[in-house]
């Protein structure tokens, strides 16, 4: 499979609310290498059944960021609330989707300076009008509870980086459905469940569901984290190209985590350590409190940009975390029994 068109494919998608698209096509992709079903409204389930006593999760979110229809006025104006984290600071001059009766185009309302009055205080998302130029016919095509997503094109920057939207944690969907396909006809120590969550962006909410109902010996979340930038702290970012990041965390099982990185240096696979003092701030955090408790490790793909339509990634990371767990999953994994 090419997973460099797989991402683009997966990033110019939508999975919100009640929009399925990057659903449908993970589940059509995964379905290649793994048994696949629905699980309800939250996600999509993955299994490579060997008959082995222990099953491994392999967890990402398919979820995007977003907005959904708040107010619509008969001037062809709109106004939205945000659907998970966003920074309102971007939004100004921004194409957006407005998924309703049909799919409508819309930019944020940005003021010009000349006319702004000196005000430079930064507006809260509620408080910054959409123009869809529907003008009266606005009514027809768009109602409150519609859900927008950023309109972006996934583009190739320089080398290996690619930049778009909702990468955070497209790449790391695409990162498993690549790791399927190199396992699916191998013999395997585990049972391995893929789990392509939805509503991380709302409270992990698929994964605490997801992780319930699997009953896993093991697991391993798979998202993004922060990378380098000019103007960001070394300190609290991955470097983009230099391989996965691997989580260290209080809330992560120490032998899945030791694991990870002897598989990374016994193959000699680039790799990065990422430090958390708390919890995580991603899906492994409600795996590792499933039901009695699920041991649980985490490697992140370093992104730019995080939550903006123009995030960037570098391909060779994703190689990386494949490589990674390729090798954890064919040596046995992190808990011995």
């Amino acid at each position: 499979m090419n997973i460099e068109n797989l991402i683009k494919e997966l990033s110019s998608s939508v999975c919100i609310g009640n929009i399925k698209k990057a659903s449908d096509i993970a589940k059509k992709e995964l379905s290649k290498y793994a048994k696949v079903r629905d699980f309800g409204t939250l996600g999509v389930i993955g299994e490579i059944n060997k008959g082995a006593t222990r099953t491994l999760m392999l967890d990402a979110h398919i979820d995007e960021v977003g907005f959904v229809v708040t107010s619509v006025m008969d001037d062809g104006f709109l106004k939205v609330s945000n659907v998970g984290g966003i920074d309102s600071r971007i939004l100004p001059a921004l194409p957006v989707t407005v998924h309703g009766k049909k799919d409508v185009s819309a930019v944020f309302v940005s003021t010009p300076p000349h006319l702004s009055k000196g005000e430079d205080k930064v507006k809260d998302v509620e408080d910054i009008f959409l123009d869809t130029g529907l003008d009266e016919k606005v009514s027809d095509f768009v109602s409150v509870g519609d859900f927008v997503t950023f309109s972006s094109k996934t583009q190739n920057l320089s080398g290996t980086r690619l930049s778009g939207k909702s990468l955070d944690d497209r790449s790391a969907v695409a990162c498993l459905i690549e790791l399927a396909s190199r396992i699916y006809d191998k013999e395997l120590p585990f049972n391995v469940i893929f789990s392509l969550a939805e509503f991380e962006e709302l409270g992990t909410r698929g994964a605490k569901t997801a992780s319930f109902e699997l009953d896993c010996d093991e697991a391993i979340a798979i998202d993004v984290s922060f990378a380098d930038a000019p103007d960001v702290p070394a300190t609290k970012c991955g470097k983009l190209g230099k391989g996965g990041m691997i989580g260290v965390s209080p809330v992560l099982n120490r032998r899945i985590t030791g694991a990870l990185i002897n598989c990374a240096e016994k193959n000699d696979t680039p790799y990065q350590l990422e430090v958390c003092g708390g919890t995580t701030g991603t899906d492994a955090d409600s795996i590792s409190i499933a039901k009695s408790g699920v041991p649980c490790g985490l490697i992140s793909i370093p992104l730019r940009n995080m939550h903006t339509p123009t995030e960037v990634i570098d391909l060779k990371d994703i190689e990386s975390i494949c490589d990674i767990l390729e090798a954890y999953i064919l040596s046995g994994g992190g808990i011995v029994d």
